[in-house]
């Protein structure tokens, strides 16, 4: 008989033991909701923090990179709140604000829901035990398997549900917005809910206040949950983070029937960002983009690993990602398109284009097909290169210096995916911080 190997666990993975047994009895839910914390954290115990041997994570060794695990934020004071107030306020966007401090969710911080549309905090939703939203919040078996998103269900604080009734129509964008109210680095695990009702329209936008969600180790997941005929836009705003910041971010999204669904993620900053997406078409006809671009120098590191599953016929599914590297940065683009056998006339592309801008820097692709329909059309591609210089000399004949030539090639290059957002008000946010990245390397 032979005996069996237990490997030790990092100083990282002993804490996380240590504070979900200090923790769990004070978090939010009832008693289905424990159990269902119990059962994922056995699940990230058996597991731990993965590692290069796992192949999700090959690229992205957390079990190596994570030395410590931070202590878990504390509820937001008070005085903390109202000293927020004025910059939440002073934040240039349009629409519905919808505060998150620190991994909780803020009424009072935040506006009032749009008519169509219900809010509620996620703890208060674990214990009221809805069942329906409950299962929703469960992922429905999207990242099974996956250390990080169990980690996730266990240790999750709270978060933000947003209701959108069947047949509504959102005009202007739901804002959710990290912000942060420890004056110490800590770690946060959120998780919020977007439900959309059949026929109904909305935008989400995510973004960061200040060093919120920027700042010391970030577990969060977003969970959409789309309807029949239903139309979401999504943006997302994972920038200015700060060196030594872990930020581990998983968007979850089920679709139903002729779905129109459309994503965008801007990544950059110091520190380690991972961005990733599990995609499941389960309604015919239904359509989703999903676009991401990650702008990384010195020795920042952004991994997006996708993996979208066609469960439905005719259902057409775009994903292209870009990267702009520097100096020693590292990106990773995983991406897997998974077609059903009853997935006939699913029509799927993947797309990763890399500009390496010195010798120093490593691009990671891994896209695969993983296709049992035969009446598919499908494909995938990777491409890793530097500027034309052909382009770079046309420019520099029409009087631009070096450097400002080589600026507008990257500037077209990464905002060619913004220009398809509909939202212009966005848009023009995101080109905005595109903008900045590129001068800051212009002076550099």
């Amino acid at each position: 008989m032979s005996a069996q190997i237990i490997p030790s666990r990092t100083p990282a993975e002993t804490t996380l033991v240590e504070s979900f047994g200090a923790v769990k009895a004070s978090l939010p839910g009832s008693a289905d909701v424990a159990k269902l914390r119990e059962d994922n954290f056995a699940a990230f115990v058996e597991a731990g923090l993965p590692h290069r041997r796992v192949e999700a994570w090959h690229y992205t060794d957390l079990r190596t990179i994570m030395r410590e695990a931070l202590p878990l934020a504390a509820a937001p004071s008070p005085a903390a709140l109202e000293g927020l107030k004025k910059d939440v306020a002073a934040l240039p966007l349009h629409g519905t604000k919808l505060v998150i401090v620190d991994g909780a969710f803020v009424p009072e911080l935040s506006d009032k829901a749009p008519e169509g549309v219900t809010i509620s905090s996620l703890a208060t939703v674990l214990s009221s035990g809805k069942p329906d939203l409950l299962t929703l919040l469960a992922g429905q078996g999207m990242g099974a398997g996956d250390a990080i998103v169990a980690l996730n269900a266990a240790m999750m604080q709270d978060g933000i549900v947003i209701e959108v009734a069947p047949g509504a129509v959102v005009a202007e964008p739901l804002n959710l917005i990290y912000a942060t109210a420890s004056a110490t680095p800590v770690a946060r695990f959120s998780r919020s809910l977007v439900s959309v009702g059949a026929k109904a329209s909305v935008a989400i936008a995510e973004s960061s206040l200040g060093e919120g969600g920027r700042t010391g180790q970030t577990n969060g997941c977003l969970i959409f949950s789309v309807e029949d005929e239903a139309k979401v836009t999504h943006t997302s705003l994972l920038t200015g983070s700060v060196a030594g910041s872990i930020r581990l971010e998983t968007f979850m999204v089920s679709l139903g029937a002729r779905v129109k669904f459309d994503s965008f993620a801007l990544i950059s900053g110091q520190g380690l960002t991972r961005r990733q997406i599990f995609l499941r078409f389960n309604g015919e006809e239904s359509e989703s983009t999903m676009r991401g671009a990650s702008l990384l120098r010195g020795r920042e590191y952004a991994d997006t690993t996708l993996f979208a599953e066609h469960l439905a016929p005719s259902c057409v599914g775009r994903e292209i990602f870009k990267y702009i590297l520097d100096d020693e940065a590292v990106g990773v683009f995983q991406g897997k398109i998974h077609v059903a056998p009853e997935a006939q006339q699913t029509d799927g592309r993947m797309l990763s284009k890399a500009l390496l801008l010195t010798d120093g820097v490593v691009m990671n692709n891994k896209p695969e097909l993983e296709i049992f329909a035969d009446d598919v059309a499908c494909a995938h591609g990777a491409t890793c290169g530097g500027l034309s210089e052909e382009q770079i000399f046309y420019l520099q004949a029409r009087g631009l210096p070096y450097k400002e030539a080589e600026a507008l090639l990257l500037e077209a290059f990464a905002a060619e995916l913004v220009d398809e957002l509909e939202d212009e008000k966005t848009a023009e946010t995101l080109r905005g911080e595109i903008s900045s990245w590129l001068a800051a390397r212009v002076v550099k």
